[in-house]
């Protein structure tokens, strides 16, 4: 049994780590130049990872945390998808484009808010620069039910997209008034139903925990009505109140919003919920079916985790396109400007839209490895890393373990492997933390949301 009474004390501010060095070591130090000098470095053998952002939306949404511009007028988004592809022009100066793609995804903002022309447009502006993807690519989109039809889905179905994620977050009325998204089961329903009659092999669902209004009684009716619709997976987010930075979040009164022990029960509930419905923990945040691919990854230790989420598909170089979008290599992080109007800038000066990032030093990659290992699979192979960057283990991580003392509960350690209990995977943003050599400069940033 998880006593989850005990776990409200940790709860702290503290990255997700979809990147180490985080993004708050993102800065204009890491020169357009020495981006450009990465990027012509990468061995033409590794496959690459597409990421492309699309930033619109008709309305916001209270509670998102995303890179959105609000829109009704079509002709900005024929104007984005021009830019988009001259953007990918100037990028095949620099990376080979005939690498072997074994992962694209459509993120947003709302990709499916661009009708069913504009993204055939899109996806033919990409697959004439990027000519080789993979017969297994997965091909992904983040899709909004209230923005979908049949004309779009078969515009992604015939161009090999075989996987997508709805957005939902919470079915109940007084919650989705608050958020500011007023979606009715049967609007996902039917997007779901559409999805599979035109060929999608696996459906995605996103839900959060934790927002304006929420009880137990309330989440339990929604992923008891969630469940009707037999998704492939599950992202069950903890709510990450940030008002400093997304005045959205202001526009909610914080006394309806949950505390960490309340935030438990519905987490224990969610868990215990959807693991006795054929689902398992995969991941944080992240639930699936045990004959899902993710699960199989994580059982033999090759799960990979990046800006996308949880993917099988590792050891590729990301390129992040469009507005915001951010790209990872063995040794940078690069991200594009943030404001459309610099973006367009760049892109008119010949140049890619580049904006900030890291060049990660030795002691970074290191870190790294062992930071997403546990974030990835629950463990890391003492053995491999100290082999890996030829250093004793115990000697250099001195500091980092005995930080892990206050975590003893939840982890197994060994002369080879360090193991996150079943118990301790709900903790395993504060686990890696120990390891992360930035944190301690960070305390008291506001930048981060709770663990718990």
């Amino acid at each position: 049994m998880i006593d989850f009474d005990a776990y409200a004390k940790y709860s702290k501010p503290g990255p997700r780590y979809t990147s180490y060095p985080t993004a708050l070591e993102f800065s204009e130090n890491f020169s357009y130049d020495e981006y450009i000098k990465e990027l012509l470095n990468q061995d033409s053998k590794t496959p690459l990872s597409l990421y492309f952002h699309m930033p619109f939306c008709r309305s916001a949404c209270y509670f998102c945390g995303c890179n959105v511009i609000y829109t009704s007028k079509t002709d900005k988004m024929d104007r984005y998808i021009d830019y988009v592809s001259k953007e990918m022009e100037i990028l095949s100066k620099f990376v080979d484009t005939s690498r072997v793609v074994t992962q694209m995804h459509f993120g947003g903002g709302t990709p499916t808010y661009f009708n069913a022309k504009q993204l055939e447009k899109h996806i033919k502006n990409i697959k004439k620069h990027f000519k080789n993807f993979s017969e297994d690519a997965e091909i992904s989109c983040e899709i909004d039910p209230r923005y979908l039809n049949e004309e779009q889905l078969k515009v992604m179905v015939e161009n090999g997209f075989n996987r997508i994620s709805y957005g939902v977050q919470d079915f109940d009325e007084k919650v989705q008034k608050e958020i500011h998204r007023i979606q009715p089961f049967e609007m996902t329903k039917n997007a779901v139903d559409m999805a599979r009659k035109n060929g999608i092999k696996s459906i995605n669902m996103d839900l959060i925990y934790g927002l304006p209004y929420q009880s137990l009684e309330s989440f339990k009716k929604t992923l008891e009505t969630s469940l009707k619709l037999d998704t492939d997976r599950y992202a069950i987010f903890n709510y990450a109140h940030l008002p400093w930075l997304k005045k959205s979040m202001r526009k909610f009164d914080e006394t309806t919003i949950a505390q960490p022990k309340e935030k438990l029960e519905i987490l224990k509930f969610t868990h215990d919920f959807l693991t006795s419905n054929g689902y398992k923990m995969i991941g944080m945040d992240h639930y699936a079916k045990e004959n899902d691919e993710l699960f199989k990854a994580l059982n033999n230790g090759t799960l990979h985790r990046n800006f996308q989420g949880y993917t099988t598909k590792g050891g590729a170089d990301l390129i992040g396109i469009g507005l915001t979008s951010i790209g990872e290599g063995i040794r940078h992080y690069a991200q594009n400007y943030k404001e459309m109007s610099e973006y367009e800038k760049a892109i008119d000066e010949n140049k890619l839209p580049f904006f900030k990032g890291v060049l990660l030093n030795q002691e970074d990659i290191l870190r790294k490895s062992v930071i997403m290992g546990l974030m990835s699979n629950f463990m890391v192979n003492i053995k491999d890393i100290e082999n890996k960057f030829n250093i004793n283990f115990f000697d250099h991580f001195k500091s980092s373990l005995s930080k892990l003392d206050s975590l003893k509960d939840f982890i197994d350690i060994s002369p080879n492997f360090i193991k996150v209990t079943p118990t301790g995977t709900l903790l395993i943003r504060n686990i890696a933390m120990c390891f992360d050599e930035y944190m301690d400069k960070n305390v008291g940033e506001k930048r981060f949301s709770k663990t718990v």
